[in-house]
């Protein structure tokens, strides 16, 4: 075990426990459990986005990446990056002045509310749990290794954290455990890559000479193809980075949470900037990986394989730079990361089940806010469960591929739907229902007979569909049943919706109606 790092993670916790009890004193109404009473401002909110983004699976899965198969990621670092000029030039201000709490108010706002709620709801469940899972997974490696405690213990531990800060704290304290934890893990990536380059004279080509020189695949890694060798696949993973952040439920909760449409800009702004610069860190830090760990014999089994697994090489470097004090601070920087993005994560999943279908599909809008708490409140406690035991199920499992399915999904179910019912006017009800469930269909059976659950969870030898990533069917797929049964529509319901797409660009220009508590 590592005191030091035992001692920052129960010092980062013991900090974060305490600003849940603070929060709780602060979370009365509906807004404030949801969107922090709209009181963030947007260079916090940045940061609290980028703290939502820049997850376990940046961290540690993306680096893992690197580590393993060297070019290849960096089609996660440029397209993590790139997804966010979509938000800004298309998504942040529009968002902000129509929806109140979740992205489902959006879509709901000219059409049939409840059908499209549920479909929304289902949507938003179904990125966030793999998301979670992601999260969960790299966690549980990096308790273990940490307390040496057995993975499914460390997994419950990190879950039972979890669902204390958003049962008690809302997106208050979530809010700040993510603004803690950005500032945290910037600082920690950059002390990472500046040792890295200082140990190299900070000459980068000296460091791609040692990173190829010691990778078991030699000049290859700086070559593509190494584990991403078909167009399909390259295109789906694009997809799902360009579009799938966009729809990432938990970040579009981020907007809701600022006062108005000019702090949303700036929120986006701010963190374009500060995920830009953490982005460019990576590769410097997965490269450096290579070079100082992967034939350390300090960080591997009897097997030759690395402790915890590829997901910890970013860690064991950390000893490499600064010896057991700053490994301490990296491994607490690394839970931070994980409990923030959770708790995030958690917060959506709940936002759907209370405020979407129990509060506006089940009650019409009618019921009890003391009720509706409640109802979240179980729900993340049901989630937390949830997670726990798939993520057991998934030890050893990549966590950056794990939550690029979860953009995937995002992409194909609740991007198309959300952007047509913003810049479309003939977008019906009718449209919006058939293209969300046939992206989501598609992508969850494709997710299903994929490599990730057909072989790694069911251990089948062979996957039904060959690709991990369903993205290019599945957005194609809504996109086509969105138009056909839109513009086949001709019902009333139908052109009273065009007519109300009006009134949706007014409310989108003028600003959101305040909910009165």
């Amino acid at each position: 075990m590592n005191i030091n790092a035992i001692v920052m993670f129960f010092l980062f916790v013991g900090v974060t426990l305490g600003i849940t009890v603070w929060a709780s004193k602060r979370t009365r109404t509906r807004s404030d459990f949801y969107a922090a009473g709209n009181s963030i401002g947007g260079m916090q909110n940045g940061l609290a986005i980028a703290g939502d983004f820049m997850s376990a699976a940046t961290f540690l899965g993306v680096t893992a990446l690197v580590y393993s198969t060297g070019m290849d990621a960096m089609l996660f670092v440029i397209g993590g990056t790139l997804g966010w000029a979509v938000i800004l030039l298309l998504v942040a201000e529009r968002l902000r002045n129509l929806g109140q709490y979740t992205f489902s108010d959006v879509v709901a706002f000219r059409l049939d509310r409840k059908p499209v709620r549920t479909m929304s709801a289902v949507g938003s469940l179904a990125v966030a749990i793999p998301y979670l899972l992601a999260q969960m997974v790299g966690a549980g490696a990096l308790i273990q290794i940490l307390f040496g405690l057995p993975y499914g213990v460390a997994v419950v531990l990190v879950g039972v954290l979890m669902t204390l800060y958003v049962m008690f704290g809302g997106m208050l304290a979530t809010t700040w455990i993510q603004t803690i934890k950005a500032v945290l893990l910037l600082t920690g990536g950059t002390i990472i890559a500046f040792g890295v380059m200082s140990m190299m004279s900070f000459s980068f080509s000296d460091l791609v000479v040692a990173a190829v020189a010691e990778h078991p695949q030699g000049a290859a890694i700086m070559v593509p193809g190494v584990i991403f060798t078909d167009m399909i696949t390259i295109i789906s993973i694009g997809l799902a980075f360009v579009f799938g952040t966009a729809g990432l439920p938990h970040v579009l909760m981020r907007f809701f949470t600022v006062p108005d449409a000019l702090q949303a800009r700036r929120s986006v702004a701010y963190a374009i900037g500060f995920i830009g610069y953490f982005q460019s860190l990576i590769f410097i830090i997965g490269l450096g990986a290579i070079v100082f760990v992967t034939n350390n014999p300090e960080f591997l089994t009897v097997e030759g394989s690395l402790i915890g697994g590829s997901n910890m090489s970013a860690v064991h470097l950390s000893k490499v730079i600064g010896g057991d004090l700053f490994l301490g601070f990296i491994s607490a920087v690394a839970f931070a990361t994980i409990l923030a993005v959770v708790s995030g994560l958690t917060l959506s999943a709940a936002a759907a089940v209370s405020h979407d279908i129990y509060a506006n599909v089940l009650r019409h809008g009618q019921n009890d806010r003391d009720t509706e708490l409640k109802i979240s409140r179980i729900t993340t406690l049901v989630i937390g469960l949830t997670t726990m035991a798939l993520a057991i199920l998934l030890e050893g499992e990549n966590v950056a591929v794990l939550a690029l399915i979860a953009l995937a999904i995002a992409a194909s179910v609740n991007f198309p739907v959300m952007f047509l019912s913003m810049y479309w006017s003939r977008f019906t009800t009718r449209g919006a229902l058939a293209g969300g469930y046939a992206g989501l269909a598609t992508a969850l059976i494709l997710v299903m007979l994929g490599p990730t659950v057909w072989v790694t969870v069911f251990g089948f030898d062979e996957p039904v569909f060959p690709y991990n990533y369903p993205t290019l069917f599945a957005m194609l797929a809504n996109l086509v049943f969105s138009f056909w049964f839109s513009v086949t529509d001709k019902s009333q319901r139908a052109l009273a919706e065009a007519e109300l797409f009006d009134s949706q660009w007014i409310r989108s220009e003028i600003g959101p109606v305040k909910e009165q508590s």
